[in-house]
């Protein structure tokens, strides 16, 4: 991201600070200087107090943009979805900008404090609202797609790839599409992207957890939000204890990714394989552009697909009913 985009988007984001700045002339700006909190390929955001703004990547569709932005403010989502500060994304130096209120990210120092539990409450009140017709599908499950061709072109002809393209066959190839469930189970309003850093503390009207980034918001099957966690679950990174209440919580509030009790694997099985080729794929693709050896965690998604990858044909996982 260029500095002339960063200012920019620092100016937008102290506009909603300081609407009028020629309101009080004598008066000089005690506000700190604007805070670049990410910058990505995928999107790069710029604080200001308690105003942030946040460029998309480049490409990324305006009326889309704007459908989801219109989502994230409608009352039926509120506690839900934080809130935009507009409705309307604005343009600068041909990116899309959004703009938001400020909130705490989860604290990743505090593992014990991390609130699985209130993103299960966020998720299950997210799936039970059915999506608009015309919804664009939710960007979820084309992720692992692009992660592979990622990894592919990062490391060709690299046998330390093997076990990811392996586990990657071994997906059915409906899990494989950019669309990836029949039609009835893809009514859903599906975040797209969960991971504890898309869940920020707001301090109005009552500092409680919403969900952030509606890049891959859309219509979809629900289990692919529960991927992540439960891929986490799978390969040894979250304790079962977590993950259980996780899942208990989310089936309380009336999640429909699974059933009320029982098994919630056939269901979840094949989204988590997914995201665990994701995942590994990625971790290949990034430490072969930074020049480096995966680390631990990136070595754990790895090992998983090879043990995917060497599953009994039967253990295959299958089409969701």
């Amino acid at each position: 991201m260029t500095s002339t985009v960063v200012r920019a988007l620092g100016a937008l984001a102290h506009g909603l600070v300081h609407p009028d700045p020629s309101a009080s002339p004598a008066r000089p700006c005690a506000c700190p200087a604007p805070d670049v909190l990410a910058d990505r390929a995928d999107g790069t955001v710029v604080r200001c107090g308690p105003a942030v703004a946040k460029a998309h990547a480049p490409g990324t569709d305006a009326p889309g943009l704007a459908a989801r932005l219109a989502l994230a403010a409608a009352p039926r989502l509120a506690g839900v979805l934080l809130p935009p500060l507009s409705v309307r994304p604005t343009t600068r130096h041909g990116r899309l900008i959004t703009l938001w209120p400020y909130g705490a990210p989860v604290d990743p120092d505090d593992p014990d404090a991390a609130p699985w539990e209130e993103a299960a409450v966020l998720l299950a009140r997210l799936h039970r609202v059915r999506a608009p017709r015309g919804l664009a599908p939710m960007r979820g499950p084309v992720k692992a797609a692009r992660a592979v061709a990622r990894m592919r072109a990062a490391r060709p002809g690299d046998s330390a790839t093997a076990p990811v393209d392996a586990a990657w066959r071994r997906l059915p190839d409906w899990a494989r599409a950019e669309e990836p469930a029949p039609p009835h189970r893809a009514v859903a309003l599906c975040h797209g992207d969960l991971h504890l850093g898309q869940l920020v503390r707001h301090p109005a009207p009552d500092g409680r957890w919403l969900l952030i980034d509606i890049d891959d918001l859309g219509r979809g099957d629900p289990t692919w939000d529960l991927a992540r966690p439960a891929a986490w679950y799978a390969a040894g990174l979250l304790p079962p204890e977590v993950w259980l209440r996780f899942l208990d919580t989310y089936r309380a509030e009336g999640g429909p990714a699974v059933p009320p009790d029982g098994d919630p694997w056939p269901e979840l099985d094949t989204a988590a394989r997914a995201l665990t080729v994701q995942t590994a794929a990625l971790a290949l693709a990034k430490s072969a552009e930074q020049r480096r050896d995966p680390d631990e965690v990136e070595r754990t998604m790895i090992d998983c697909c090879a043990r995917i990858a060497a599953l009994p044909p039967e253990l295959a996982p299958g089409r969701p009913s």
